[in-house]
């Protein structure tokens, strides 16, 4: 089903410990994971904002939106942009996922009930307001795991070409991909 409106929310508060520096200011091609994210969603969003860590200082070209929380697990920023969000639905967008597409962004939320996520992956996903209840519960319970959250809910799952996927953990699968 489509809607009318869309907010994209960028996900950058990671602890990047793989990475070894913040991924949201690493470089793909000639700008910043987190300026390229921010960009697909102006593209595909009508509204955006970007949730993490307002402590761990990022300079980044944006507003930061802090998680409210001192748990590093992606469905704390999930949570924050959900709440925040001024659409029914928000597309989440991880800081380190460089070749999602506007389209994938679009598709999911035209695809969610209280959830639209790729079949092989729990993000990037889209979330309705009406999931809320239950993002909240599995917050409050410290049960971060995404799909199972997934489970929970009336998640429509769809397929996704995998190379629009890569997740990139360390500098060497960044390199890799540009």
């Amino acid at each position: 089903m489509a809607r009318s409106r869309l907010t994209g929310v960028l996900l950058v508060g990671g602890a990047s410990t793989r990475f070894g520096s913040p991924k949201a200011l690493a470089r793909f091609g000639e700008e910043t994971l987190a300026a390229r994210a921010w960009r697909t969603l102006g593209e595909a969003c009508q509204d955006r904002l970007a949730v993490g860590k307002l402590g761990d200082g990022l300079e980044l070209p944006f507003e930061l939106l802090d998680d409210g929380t001192e748990t590093r697990a992606a469905l704390a920023g999930i949570v924050a942009g959900l709440r925040a969000a001024p659409s029914a639905v928000a597309v989440m967008l991880p800081v380190d996922t460089p070749l999602v597409t506007a389209d994938l962004v679009r598709e999911l939320g035209a695809a969610c009930a209280d959830a639209a996520a790729p079949i092989t992956a729990p993000l990037p996903a889209a979330f309705a307001h009406s999931a809320l209840p239950v993002l909240e519960r599995r917050l409050h319970e410290g049960r971060f795991a995404l799909r199972e959250a997934l489970d929970e809910l009336d998640t429509r799952r769809i397929e996704v070409d995998e190379t629009l996927l890569a997740n990139v953990n360390t500098p060497d699968e960044l390199r890799r991909l540009g």
